[in-house]
């Protein structure tokens, strides 16, 4: 340990004293990161892929194999058009379908928009006959914003109602959704909070800005990376929200722990290099084993075998790298540029006590601290079992994933999808495929058995069977409902799991059912499946590395427990507030009847690598202190 103290304290001192080259060569790693998100950003995608081969893949090839792509064909997207007081068979309504078609194609980005006036589909036409339904195909998610503009202008025609909704308009939902949660959350929440607890913290204006400019600089060079990482891989739209809220943690984390400890420093007397220095041999360390320890934790969601979890775990990876860069080689440079300036813009009342005359521990927390260790048994006693009540509520967790069904009313998919409930219930763009490769005999029989069976089951409607090159048939059935809701995937999970061996059974049909529902059962599987493998990771690397951080087996048993008592909490918090509603419309949030899939162990992963953070920061002060 006194290698690392000692090389941490040499780092601290030679970009102290080398300022001037630390911030140039920061300020060439800034100028490149922004570089190469303005260049070459390829784009994130909503999509939650899985690669592990599931069935749900492997019957998506045998239908691209079988029937190969004709643009001219597909459909991505649905336009629902209804009118309260004409029908399809008035003059008005065919003339506003043909001028929304027209309109829709002069954006350049919808081709295949069939209209129940081009084809005699009787399916385009709800029972009532006063609405109709429009199959588009949208080339491009970026470019569903031009159709979505087009659906609305045509919506505000008092005469007719006009939706659109399906996977390329629920993709650029969620891409929305995601940027409106980046700039309401992280950066006009986050930021000001962040900020506001940093100058009550310090006292003055410049110590309160430190830390923040710290964290903005290891998420810009973060996301410079994972700009560079999306010309080798496709990562999920998540990762830069996930990438913020991570790297103002850690940023803000970092600085403020190093910062604090120079200020002590120079309060004891010590001149600024050699408070730098002492910072780096005490501060440093510690947050070079925390970081650390946070980095480890987001490795162990590298074993899960889904795109989301792995761009999550990518970013949180890179966040924690250059923070943790920031924090032991930039932060010393400016602290040894700022020198005594570091406690400029000292603020009133909170900052009119001098570095010299002010407690570094804390009269309030050293005055809690004491009543603690008085009778530390009912301490322990009472926030133990404060902890448990609020974790209880996790035995309750509903775990889903997040569909058009969950977005927020005013999105354009979601007002789309509750249209084609209300007119088209059997209508969908993400069918099931039941894929079968001999399609001759009495597979061909079972086939046709199975489409009459689900036809007469509400789960599903009628459905159709295409036949392919190669021997293979494809039984398209529509199934009811949000397709990653509830109902689809307790459906298709039964037509996968049950209905389908059964009907096949004594064939050699090697059926696989495919489609959107049965792809988010894959997902579900992949990234609830893994969970004891990721605990065990992260549990057994974290307790090796508290072990030879502080050479005490009891110090990293008692951690580990502490971590995971809090995050059973947080799980409590998470199901109180988001599943069940206690505080949410006060908090601004919507509450939904199931946890997305990924959050409880991608959760578990960030609060244990944070909630370690903080373990490390007090356990390494209380050894520096015996040692002492």
């Amino acid at each position: 340990m006194d290698g690392v103290r000692s090389s941490t304290a040499s780092l601290a001192r030679a970009c102290s004293r080398h300022a001037g080259r630390t911030l140039a060569v920061w300020g060439l790693v800034l100028v490149g990161s922004i570089a190469a998100l303005v260049l070459v950003l390829t784009g994130f995608s909503s999509e939650a892929a899985v690669t592990n081969n599931p069935e749900s893949e492997r019957a998506e090839d045998r239908v691209l194999a079988a029937f190969p792509a004709d643009p001219e064909r597909e459909v991505s997207d649905l336009i629902v058009v209804r009118s309260s007081g004409l029908t399809v068979d008035d003059d008005e309504f065919r003339v506003f379908v043909e001028g929304l078609v027209r309109e829709s194609r002069e954006t350049g980005v919808v081709s295949n928009a069939q209209t129940y006036v081009d084809v005699d589909d009787p399916s385009l036409v709800s029972a009532n006959r006063n609405a109709t339904l429009i199959p588009v195909n949208i080339s491009d998610v970026d470019d569903a914003g031009d159709v979505i503009d087009v659906v609305q202008r045509a919506d505000a025609d008092p005469e007719f109602a006009v939706t659109i909704t399906g996977d390329t308009t629920l993709d650029f939902d969620f891409n929305e959704l995601s940027a409106r949660d980046l700039e309401e959350g992280e950066l006009k929440f986050g930021l000001p909070a962040a900020l506001l607890i940093l100058l009550l913290v310090f006292g003055t204006v410049v110590a309160g800005l430190v830390p923040l400019l710290m964290a903005i600089v290891a998420i810009v060079t973060a996301l410079g990376l994972v700009a560079l990482l999306t010309q080798l891989f496709e990562l999920s739209i998540f990762t830069t929200n996930m990438l913020t809220g991570m790297g103002l943690a850690l940023g803000i984390d970092y600085a403020l722990f190093v910062i604090s400890r120079y200020r002590e420093e120079r309060g004891r007397g010590r001149a600024p290099d050699d408070a730098i220095i002492a910072s780096g041999a005490t501060a440093s360390r510690a947050v070079l084993f925390s970081g650390s320890a946070f980095v480890i934790a987001m490795f162990g969601l590298l074993i899960v075998p889904s795109t989301i979890f792995r761009s999550l775990a990518a970013g949180a990876i890179l966040v924690g790298i250059t923070s943790l860069a920031v924090a032991l080689t930039l932060l010393p440079a400016l602290l040894g540029l700022l020198k005594d300036r570091v406690d400029a813009g000292r603020l009133p009342i909170v900052g009119r006590r001098s570095i010299e005359r002010a407690n570094p521990e804390g009269r309030i927390w050293g005055a809690i601290i004491d009543r603690v260790l008085r009778r530390p048994a009912v301490s322990l006693a009472i926030s133990t079992a404060a902890l448990v009540a609020i974790a209880l509520p996790a035995f309750g967790l509903n775990i889903g994933t997040a569909g058009v069904s969950t977005l927020p009313d005013d999105l354009a998919a979601k007002q789309g999808y509750v249209a084609l409930q209300s007119d088209f219930a059997d209508q969908t763009v993400n069918p099931v495929h039941v894929v079968v490769a001999n399609n001759s005999g009495a597979v061909s029989t079972a086939l046709e058995q199975l489409g009459g069976e689900l036809g007469a089951d509400a789960r599903f409607g009628s459905g159709e069977i295409l036949e392919g090159s190669g021997g293979v048939a494809d039984l398209v059935v529509p199934v009811r409902g949000d397709p990653t809701g509830e109902e689809a995937i307790a459906a298709v999970r039964d037509l996968r799991e049950q209905v389908v061996p059964a009907t096949f059974e004594g064939t050699d049909a090697d059926p696989l059912v495919g489609g959107s529902t049965s792809e988010t059962i894959d997902y579900l599987d992949n990234v609830t499946n893994p969970a004891p493998l990721v605990f065990a990771f992260v549990l057994g690397l974290s307790f090796v590395l508290l072990t030879v951080a502080f050479r005490s087996i009891v110090i990293a048993i008692t951690a580990i427990m502490l971590n995971l008592l809090s995050v059973g909490a947080a799980y409590g918090l998470l199901v109180l507030v988001f599943q069940n509603g206690v505080g949410a419309d006060l908090l601004g949030f919507q509450t939904v009847d199931m946890i997305e899939a990924w959050v409880p162990l991608f959760l578990f992963s960030v609060l244990f690598g944070l909630s370690m953070d903080y373990q490390v920061f007090l356990l390494s002060r209380i050894r520096e202190r015996y040692d002492q």
